[in-house]
């Protein structure tokens, strides 16, 4: 079991953030624990071809299929979202004593040939750490980045309506079956403690991840700012792969490409996104979208200078009676 002790002004400095950092941090680990039939095969069986032949011995000897990994890889977004290129500037800017520090708790934890030499070079462990993420994430991560982002907004959103609705009491009850809010203190039901005391006054970071299913991963030990990683809401859909209603009744009603509009926002998606995937120009997707909304097809709302789109309870309706006719065709 491993308890956050909240003070008054800790519970005031609660925030939500996602970090592409942590997700590539996190489906490390993921390439180990998880089976082709579990939620992310489908992410399995893409990536593990295109890893065949790259070299992950370093992100294995530093992210173990269980147990500690070292905090200073996974650092606190300053921001609600960050780029994957600001969360490797902050690994690189690590102090060398932490790093040196955190690589020896990992080295008694889990035994690695590959550690010593990394503990004893704490400057050149953080050239070839960052390289080693940087990598991996252009394969793994980075194509499917859009749609994880998506997701992760779509969570977050839904965490700000708990929090104007409930408090924040809502919210942390609500985040994950193994954490519980008890007033004055946050228990986490994990098979270890933690070994060091987070610093008062840095409030909470609560982070959904996507690779951090099925589990909630807590970040306790000073000086870094604690952090809960749960997976977001509605994981199950994002490795679906987009309907085709081409040729379905829908597109009958409002025309084909608003018909793969609709088909598509089973996640929130801008018109950035949408028009990459659609092969749409945002103009043209913009016109588009524009009269779905006005219909009550489609909703929109902001998020930071980026507007979301996504589909409504009308959407999903109609999405839904055409598919039969569409099956039968």
């Amino acid at each position: 079991m491993i308890t956050l002790r909240l003070r008054s002004d800790d519970v005031s400095r609660i925030r939500f953030a996602f970090s592409p950092v942590w997700e590539t941090v996190t489906s490390v680990r993921a390439l180990s624990n998880s089976a082709p039939s579990s939620v992310h095969g489908p992410w399995l069986r893409k990536v593990r071809p295109l890893l065949a032949t790259h070299d992950l011995s370093l992100l294995k000897a530093l992210i173990p299929p269980t147990s500690y990994i070292p905090d200073f890889i996974t650092p606190a977004p300053p921001r609600r979202s960050t780029s994957f290129e600001s969360g490797l500037a902050a690994i690189a800017a690590t102090p060398l004593s932490l790093v040196a520090a955190e690589l020896t708790q990992l080295h008694e934890s889990t035994p690695n040939p590959l550690l010593p030499e990394l503990i004893a070079d704490p400057a050149k462990a953080l050239d070839r750490i960052t390289s080693a993420l940087d990598a991996y994430w252009r394969l793994a991560i980075e194509p499917d980045w859009r749609r994880m982002r998506a997701l992760l907004q779509d969570d977050l959103a839904f965490r700000l309506e708990e929090l104007a609705g409930g408090g924040m009491g809502r919210v942390l009850r609500n985040l994950h079956p193994s954490v519980r809010f008890c007033g004055d203190r946050i228990e986490i039901d994990r098979p270890y403690c933690c070994d060091g005391e987070p610093l008062p006054g840095q409030g909470l970071l609560l982070v959904p991840c996507v690779f951090t299913w099925p589990a909630a991963l807590p970040v306790t030990g000073a000086p870094h700012v604690p952090t809960i990683t749960y997976p977001p809401r509605g994981l199950g859909r994002l490795w679906e792969s987009q309907e085709d209603v081409s040729e379905s009744p829908l597109a009958e009603l409002v025309g084909k490409t608003r018909a793969a509009i609709v088909g598509h926002l089973d996640l929130p998606m801008s018109t950035t996104h949408l028009a990459h995937q659609l092969s749409v120009s945002a103009p043209t997707l913009s016109v588009h979208l524009s009269i779905l909304r006005n219909s009550g097809i489609v909703d929109s709302r902001r998020d930071g200078r980026t507007v979301l789109y996504s589909r409504t309870s009308l959407g999903n309706q109609l999405l839904a009676a055409s598919r039969p006719a569409a099956l039968a065709s």
